[in-house]
């Protein structure tokens, strides 16, 4: 019943944002079961060996941030050097050595020795498709992963093949036929760390804050931007003893309006400036937020002022849209 701000935020973040907390067990257990059904082909003539110990479960599904309706999982497989691959850096570009398996089974880039990543997600395609329980395999629209659709349920898997290197980073496909670094495990590690630090509160607020975002006021901001300015924000804040996700996510909206408008620096050190947006663009998504937290601090002077449940829950809905619940008091 939404007699109150507070209870009306509960209904809402339980019946529209949160994961429905049985069909997040049923995803978490068909990707297990996805994992387990590649690790059999590892070893195959056509395929590679499977570095079992290093595949990375990453992404706003493992770390917790993902809203409803669960679509997309996202999957490091990671393929093992077999201690006969070598790579070269360029610049941000990387260059992985082939073996003789990999030119038999025509995996490198035309006339070099070079593994090549796209290929080797076709590949990955190719396996795929022969899974039972599975509807298609195809190449993800970014060319630096795999999907997978499936028969059963609602969610595909974007399954991304990669290598560990022994300087301790993993290289996965560029989206052109080469490969990129990264290491998502920073990225869990860190959100883990900062919600720690905040009585596991803060993973709550990420998703509401995504939620708005899709309402498609305005330019969309990328998820793991988002995330990335949100954390930037907790990281260097102290502990809030009186924590209300209404007030938390106001002051949000406040902040994110004026980092939007600069460069969000990757805290992996890997990428550089996560910010891609023009100067237009990123007045235009400062506008609506700075719009979205007008109206938010109306909300809360009329629940705090004056006293008034009904008014706040209404001018909430405003920010939030109609499946905001309404007022349901006398």
């Amino acid at each position: 019943m939404a007699t109150t701000v507070n209870n009306a935020f509960a209904e809402f973040m339980k019946g529209k944002v949160n994961l429905d907390q049985e069909k997040t067990k049923t995803a978490r257990s068909s990707r297990d079961n996805l994992i387990d059904n590649i690790k059999k082909f590892s070893g195959d003539a056509d395929f590679f060996k499977v570095y079992k110990e290093k595949i990375l479960r990453f992404g706003s599904f493992e770390r917790r941030t993902k809203i409803r309706p669960i679509d997309d999982i996202d999957l490091m497989l990671c393929l093992s050097g077999e201690g006969t691959r070598t790579y070269i850096q360029s610049g941000d570009v990387f260059y992985i050595s082939g073996n003789y398996s990999d030119s038999e089974n025509r995996l490198t880039t035309d006339n070099t020795n070079f593994l090549n990543s796209t290929k080797v997600i076709n590949r990955f395609i190719s396996k795929l498709s022969d899974l039972q329980d599975y509807n298609k395999a195809e190449m993800h629209k970014n060319h630096e992963a795999a999907t997978l659709q499936l028969k059963s349920y609602t969610w595909n898997f974007d399954i991304v093949p990669c290598f560990y290197t022994d300087t301790g980073f993993y290289l996965i496909p560029d989206g052109s036929g080469n490969w990129k670094k990264t290491d998502p495990r920073i990225d869990n590690e860190r959100i883990i760390d900062i919600n720690q630090k905040h009585n596991g509160k803060l993973l709550e607020l990420i998703r509401l804050a995504k939620y708005w975002n899709n309402r498609k006021v305005t330019i969309r901001i990328g998820s793991y931007l988002l995330e990335c300015m949100i954390l930037q924000k907790y990281e260097n804040q102290e502990i809030s003893e009186d924590w209300w996700i209404d007030l938390e996510f106001r002051d949000l909206l406040n902040y994110l309006s004026l980092t939007i408008l600069s460069d969000v620096d990757d805290p992996k050190g890997i990428q550089g400036n996560l910010n891609s947006f023009s100067w237009h663009d990123r007045c235009k998504i400062s506008d609506a937020l700075t719009n979205a937290y007008n109206k938010a601090v109306e909300a809360s002077d009329m629940e705090l002022i004056d006293n008034n449940q009904k008014r706040a829950i209404t001018k909430w809905r405003e920010v939030l849209g109609n499946d905001f619940p309404e007022y349901t008091g006398g």
